[in-house]
């Protein structure tokens, strides 16, 4: 796992030193190596932190050419098939002389051009610059798994791993987008394209850009897509049916995951489905798995390691536990810096200290990320079957007036205004908002001081929903393209690399994806009664009898008790109230913080607000 940025230009780039500068902003992603390369002409310049994981000789080192010096690439990520792969180039006469990933992909792309991004399983952000043909070209994989965010102005692009290399240069721009923030304070993320800069984008997940020097164009195009749910299969397909595919699926992901790795590669074990199953798969594979779990003092709610013991002892792998340290205030400032765009989850902290812990013991691990998209694990997704059955006969003028009373009565926080909102939803097409944090009237009163504030997140949020023929479906692909990228996955990249630590998704396996999504029908996803259906299924064939398979616990801290008092408060306080500086409507964060010390819930709205301005000082944002 790595770090890379870089500059193309349609013309010489006079000043050079920034881009090393850039690179180095993110040594925590790779403190093992560093490379900069810049073509003769001087208009393309590429730079590499590394994390050594596959061939750790210097045959490795990054930036990497071609033998002819023609292709330049910097990559960050694992490619899981690179040894089939090089049997193909191989046949085909491609000569290698390392035994890294990084020049399988050279190779790949001399072979097949853009293209061989379909042939490729793994997780990746790359930007590989063929000078016979004066393009530069930048990629990410299918789900999302490695970021890429990009800048394009007045004939320059330059990119990065992470935001905050981009911004490592002075020059570079810190206005915030207005449509990105109302987005982030309604959904709790910045979707798509959007970055909460102006000036910046991200690449999405399953896109390529080219950037051609000579004339400065830059053209996006997907090149994997979801598919679609074969009906005329589903209806017929079976349980037993679907175990007898998905278990060997799952089982090679896991296996492949594990090999590609010259270093210690451990598997993080909640005692969960997705972990479990994930474990269950690993000791078919290795007879050696070593797994960790890690508690938290003090928080026994939160404690799980009685459910991991059950899975370790069973598989016989080398099991350890792991103490995190206390999750003080004090990780807030540092978070909201490694974050570049903040999001507003804050199982980002428990995330940081377990990659913690598990970094000193191995360098690689395995969770559990994409079982709950793929296999419809959510709470929402039950409740949204549920909402359907109660109100989806109830003409929606009536739903819409209650979710309107619902805004206008209620404080925020009440207990039931968010379930009247979600009301407002159209059965046939959309789906319920349950994680939305500031509703628009919310919204128009936080940014008072900025009237008239542009009320676009619904609107944007409306237009990412995934098509479905029922509200599971639908929901499940939504979340994938966006929860999933834009929350769980920028979550996990950023707690585990600020800790140097890779952290891998064999369910996030595009085959196992491909699954889920082709063969899976909703009502083997959840209802309005349960959830995760068919790896529930999977688990009674591959676990041991006594697993809990309905056990319901979130990786999560009590923030809301937190906030009633003591020094979590006195910080959010301080920050929100006390050294309000307007940006905020300060009498409508005092309701917000006044709302939470009587029970209301409010603990991630304000979670929301303290991120987001520990970020816009730390950086200098502004509107």
């Amino acid at each position: 796992m790595c770090g890379i940025t870089g500059v193309a230009a349609t013309r010489p780039v006079s000043d050079r030193t920034y881009l090393a500068v850039c690179r180095d902003v993110m040594l925590h992603r790779g403190p093992d190596d560093a490379g900069e390369w810049w073509s003769p002409d001087g208009r393309v310049g590429l730079a590499h932190r590394r994390l050594a994981i596959i061939d750790l000789s210097a045959a490795g080192h990054q930036p990497m050419e071609d033998a002819e010096g023609q292709t330049v690439i910097v990559f960050n990520g694992e490619i899981y098939n690179f040894r089939e792969l090089r049997d193909v180039l191989a046949a085909k006469g491609r000569a290698f002389s390392s035994a890294s990933d990084t020049e399988v992909i050279l190779a790949a792309y001399r072979e097949w051009g853009p293209h061989f991004l379909t042939r490729l399983n793994g997780m990746f952000a790359l930007a590989l610059f063929d000078a016979r043909q004066g393009v530069l070209l930048l990629a990410r994989d299918r789900a999302g798994e490695k970021p890429l965010s990009y800048s394009l102005r007045d004939g320059v692009l330059r990119f990065a791993s992470e935001l905050k290399a981009l911004m490592a240069d002075p020059s570079f721009p810190r206005r915030i987008d207005p449509a990105a923030l109302d987005c982030y304070l309604a959904l709790g993320f910045v979707p798509g394209e959007m970055c909460m800069l102006r000036d910046a984008k991200k690449l999405p997940p399953a896109h390529f850009m080219t950037f051609e020097l000579g004339t400065g164009r830059a053209h996006v195009e997907r090149y994997w897509q979801l598919p679609q749910l074969a009906i005329e299969r589903a209806g017929a397909a079976s349980i037993p049916d679907l175990l007898d595919e998905l278990e060997p699926l799952l089982e090679d992901a896991v296996r492949r995951q594990l090999v590609a790795s010259d270093v210690p590669v451990g598997v993080l074990l909640s005692g969960g489905v997705d972990s479990s199953l994930v474990t269950a798969m690993a000791a078919r594979a290795s007879s050696h798995v070593k797994t960790f779990t890690v508690r938290f003092p003090g928080h026994p709610a939160f404690d799980e390691t009685h459910h991991a013991r059950l899975i370790a002892r069973h598989f016989g792998t080398d099991h350890v536990e792991l103490s995190a340290a206390d999750a003080t205030v004090d990780l807030l400032p540092m978070l909201a810096a490694q974050f570049d765009e903040p999001i507003v989850d804050s199982s980002m902290i428990p995330t940081f200290l377990l990659s913690k812990l598990v970094r000193e013991h191995c360098t690689v691990a395995l969770g559990g990320d994409g079982g709950d998209e793929l296999f419809g694990g959510y709470p929402w997704h039950s409740h949204a079957a549920r909402l359907e059955g109660w109100f989806g006969p109830v003409p929606r003028l009536i739903r819409s007036a209650a979710a309107r009373l619902g805004e206008a009565v209620l404080p925020v926080g009440f207990r039931g205004r968010n379930l009247l909102q979600t009301l407002d939803v159209d059965f046939g097409a959309g789906i319920p908002n349950f994680t939305g944090h500031f509703s628009r009237g919310a919204r128009t009163a936080l940014m008072a001081s900025r009237a008239p504030w542009p009320l676009v997140a619904e609107r944007i949020r409306d237009g990412r929903i995934s098509a479905g023929r029922d509200v599971v479906q639908r929901s499940t692909r939504t979340d994938f393209e966006n929860f999933l990228v834009e929350d769980i996955l920028v979550k996990v990249d950023r707690a585990s690399m600020l800790n140097s630590l890779e952290l891998r998704a064999p369910l996030l396996d595009y085959r196992v994806i491909e699954f889920a999504y082709r063969k899976v029908p909703p009502h083997l996803k959840a209802t309005a009664k349960t959830r995760k259906i068919l790896l529930k299924e999977l688990c009674a064939r591959v676990l041991p009898p006594e697993f809990d398979r309905d056990r319901k616990q979130g990786f999560d801290i009590p923030l809301a008790a937190w906030l009633r008092g003591g020094p979590w408060l006195d910080f959010f306080r301080k920050l929100l109230i006390e050294e309000n500086d307007g940006f905020f409507d300060s009498r409508f964060v005092s309701d917000l913080l006044g709302g939470q010390l009587k029970g209301r819930s409010n603990s991630e709205r304000l979670f929301s607000l303290a991120l987001f301005e520990l970020w816009r000082r730390h950086y200098g944002a502004h509107l």
